[in-house]
């Protein structure tokens, strides 16, 4: 496993997080919610980056308001044009 050290000033430590291993668990999640949404990871990293299985990141996408399914428009026009 890598090991990353963030130092952070304590004025941007936010609140709603009692302990720094709280907020380790919001930044993965955030980071995996973010790859995600760029289509730079597959939901099975990103859970695994969050430290869910799939289904609970699913869950989190869903309330978290993030598009479930990734659909690149591109991709779509061109197989609707093959028919």
């Amino acid at each position: 496993m890598t090991r990353i050290t963030l130092d952070l000033p304590e004025e941007v430590f936010p609140i709603q997080y009692q302990s720094p291993a709280e907020l380790t668990q919001a930044i993965r999640l955030a980071a995996a919610i973010y790859w995600y949404a760029r289509g730079e990871i597959s939901q099975g990293k990103a859970a695994q980056l969050a430290g869910f299985n799939r289904k609970e990141f699913l869950e989190v996408l869903a309330r978290e308001k993030v598009d479930v399914f990734l659909v690149d428009f591109d991709n779509l026009k061109q197989e609707l044009a093959r028919g």
